[in-house]
């Protein structure tokens, strides 16, 4: 008798993370911006750039397209595009929307802040642990 060999047994893929959620006011904000944009946009392109006191800080801005690249967050009915790069600096980060006397702008509340400068314009990101 002949045996054969039974074909090998795929291991589960583990379910991606979704790299960052939103508030009910970010994504309040993010319609707003989006409704009354000059042009038609996808949503919101959000990074990391280097510089600044703390040396990083967070970037937010109109996104006209989808690259072939970028991470999709849809979340409570609102498309947030991540670059790239900044994935890793970003993953399982909340985006908020902060309104006070002062100021109206987003939060990035980021498990991954190792510290901030005093005026809170820059931030020190590490990068995340996956484990895998």
């Amino acid at each position: 008798m002949t045996q054969t060999a039974s074909p090998p047994i795929a291991k589960p893929k583990r379910p991606r993370p979704q790299v960052m959620r939103l508030t009910d006011a970010a994504a309040a904000r993010v319609n707003e911006l989006t409704a009354r944009a000059d042009s038609e946009i996808v949503g919101l392109r959000v990074g990391v750039k280097n510089g600044g006191c703390a040396g990083q800080s967070y970037t937010v801005e109109y996104a006209h397209d989808v690259r072939p690249t970028d991470e999709v967050v849809e979340d409570k009915g609102v498309k947030i595009l991540v670059d790239p790069k900044a994935v890793l600096f970003l993953l399982g980060t909340e985006m908020d929307y902060k309104v006070d006397r002062m100021s109206a702008q987003f939060v990035f509340k980021n498990p991954n802040q190792v510290s901030a400068c005093g005026c809170g314009e820059s931030v020190e990101l590490k990068p995340a642990k996956v484990e895998g």
